[in-house]
C-alpha cells in the first residue's frame, strides 16, 4: 500500500497517482480518520472534513429531499460508498436511490440522484470528474450546489448524456422532477 498525501482544506483537491491503480480493496484499508476517501479511475482522492457551512447546506437539502421522498426510495448522506466500478468508488454528499438497491454497507450501482456541495477543495473534481463518471455510469440526475453564491445546477440524463435542466441562484426556484418532484431555492439552503 502506498502512502496517502493529505490535502489541506484551503488547497484544491489534487488526485494522487500511485504506481498502480487502486481498487475497492485498497480503499477498504484506508484509515477511519475523518477524511473522505474516494477513487476515480484508480486514483485516490482524499478530502478533508467539510466546513460548517457545507454541512448546513447538506442538512437543509436533505430535509427538503426527505420530506418529498416516496417510500420506495431513500435519501442518504455521506459517507456511503457508491460503487461505480472496481476502480471508482464515490461518496456523494447526498444521494437518492431505490431502497432495494442498497446493501448494508454500500450502493453497488449509480444512484437515481447524486448531489455535491462545492467547496474549495472539491470544486473541480465535483464539476468535472464526478460529473463525467456519474454520467458514464448512467446516474439519471446530478446536482451541484455552490454555497458561496448560492447557486444550484441540475443535470438530467437525456439520450445517454447529461443536459442541464436548471441553474438557479439566490431566491430563484428550481422545480425539479427527477427522481421525484421537489422545489429548491438556493438561498434557503444557507441557513
Amino acid at each position: 500500500m502506498s502512502i496517502v498525501e493529505y490535502i489541506a482544506p484551503t488547497e484544491p483537491a489534487v488526485p494522487w497517482r500511485p504506481s498502480t491503480p487502486l481498487t475497492r480493496a485498497d480503499l477498504a484499508r484506508m484509515p477511519d480518520d475523518g477524511h473522505r476517501y474516494e477513487l476515480i479511475d484508480g486514483i485516490l482522492l482524499v478530502s478533508p472534513a467539510p466546513t460548517r457551512l457545507h454541512q448546513r447546506v447538506v442538512a437543509a437539502l436533505y430535509r427538503q429531499l426527505f420530506a418529498g421522498c416516496p417510500p420506495e426510495l431513500e435519501v442518504l448522506f455521506a459517507p456511503l460508498d457508491v460503487i461505480i466500478s472496481e476502480d471508482t468508488v464515490l461518496q456523494p454528499d447526498l444521494l437518492v436511490a431505490r431502497r432495494e438497491d442498497f446493501t448494508e454497507r454500500e450502493l453497488p450501482k449509480a444512484p437515481l440522484l447524486a448531489v455535491e456541495v462545492l467547496s474549495p477543495s472539491s470544486r473541480r473534481i465535483d464539476l468535472m470528474l464526478k460529473h463525467s463518471r456519474l454520467e458514464a455510469a448512467g446516474c439519471p440526475s446530478y446536482w451541484v450546489v455552490d454555497p458561496d453564491t448560492p447557486t444550484l445546477i441540475a443535470w438530467e440524463m437525456q439520450d445517454g448524456a447529461y443536459a442541464q435542466v436548471a441553474k438557479v441562484s439566490g431566491d430563484e426556484v428550481a422545480r425539479l422532477t427527477s427522481p421525484y418532484d421537489v422545489e429548491v431555492v438556493p438561498a434557503d439552503l444557507i441557513v
